[in-house]
């Protein structure tokens, strides 16, 4: 499921991220949603969230809808 949409993502879902500092490597962070970040419906980069560690990153990929 894509990360583009922010219909798809929800609170507690497992999401793969990328932060900030990794958008050149690409490296991707696994975490749960604590918050979503971004205001509109979609962003072509992925939907900004905060993770319950803390972490803030775009959203690349959805491992599972709720946990």
């Amino acid at each position: 499921m894509e990360g583009t949409k922010k219909s798809n993502i929800k609170i507690g879902s497992i999401v793969m991220v990328v932060q900030k500092q990794d958008q050149s490597s690409g490296k991707l962070t696994e975490g749960i949603v604590k918050r979503i970040l971004t205001k509109s419906p979609e962003h072509h980069h992925g939907i900004k969230v905060m993770l319950e560690s803390g972490i803030v990153g775009r959203v690349k990929a959805i491992k599972q809808e709720k946990y």
